[in-house]
């Protein structure tokens, strides 16, 4: 699990450089249990991502950073075809603006907005988080989340995602090493072209509610006061590596 964590940073940056950006539109029509399978992909991507330890910030503390996230797609399945006109690429590529900020009783809250350049795809999230245990000089962190992210801008697709999750953690020296599991509840409904088309086909596509169990596990560096490099991999129908670099205390 440990390469797969560093192997985040080196493949997070390559994709982010090579990845080719283009619109999600649809121009051809798809089945329901096709939309079904794009709308759990898609909603897995598109989910809020963990990408800090389970400690708390405490109620001085905030964090601010920049993210890119890469999620592995299946390039050759028919709904990704048809979101991409027949071109989809090998990893969706998501830079992110990240913050979060510390409260009192171990709670932390966050937010999360994404604009893809050049393509339709914007996204914005919410976090709160509450920590069990705050972790210390020998014991671990322990803390549970909600999530919420909806994309916007794909004028063919209305996703919303909601999420829990826990995670623990322990320190050591500049080095935090975490792990955590959670479920996701995607809400997706075919919207503009997409619907349009499924319509004329004689096949109008229902909205779908969906869920997903996920898994991750990242490790936090610290090379330099007040500056946090996290790497991490997470498992949920598809590999999704991130990366995050911020500044907090």
């Amino acid at each position: 699990m440990m390469k797969r964590i560093l192997a985040a940073i080196g493949l997070t940056l390559l994709v982010a450089g090579q990845s080719p950006a283009a619109d999600i539109n649809f121009t051809s029509a798809i089945g329901q249990s096709t939309f079904n399978s794009l709308s759990k992909e898609a909603g897995v991507a598109l989910a809020y991502k963990n990408v800090a330890p389970p400690h708390p910030l405490g109620i001085t503390g905030f964090d601010v950073g920049v993210e890119v996230e890469a999620v592995d797609i299946n390039k050759e399945s028919a709904y990704w075809k048809a979101a991409f006109n027949q071109d989809a690429p090998s990893y969706l590529v998501l830079p992110k603006l990240r913050v979060r900020k510390g409260l009192p009783f171990g709670i932390d809250i966050g937010g999360m907005y994404s604009n893809v350049s050049n393509t339709n795809v914007q996204l914005f999230g919410a976090e709160v988080s509450k920590a069990i245990l705050e972790g210390g000089a020998v014991t671990p962190a322990l803390s549970v989340r909600g999530t919420y992210t909806r994309l916007t801008g794909v004028k063919d697709l209305d996703i919303q995602t909601y999420g829990v999750d826990a995670s623990i953690g322990k320190g050591f020296l500049f080095l935090t090493p975490y792990a955590g599991a959670g479920y996701l509840w995607i809400d997706s409904k075919a919207t503009g072209d997409l619907q349009r088309l499924a319509t004329a086909a004689g096949s109008p596509l229902r909205a779908e509610k969906l869920s997903q169990g996920r898994v991750f596990a990242g490790l936090e560096i610290k090379p330099l006061p007040l500056v946090r490099i996290t790497g991490e991999f997470e498992y949920a129908l598809r590999p999704i590596y991130s990366l995050k670099a911020a500044i907090g205390f």
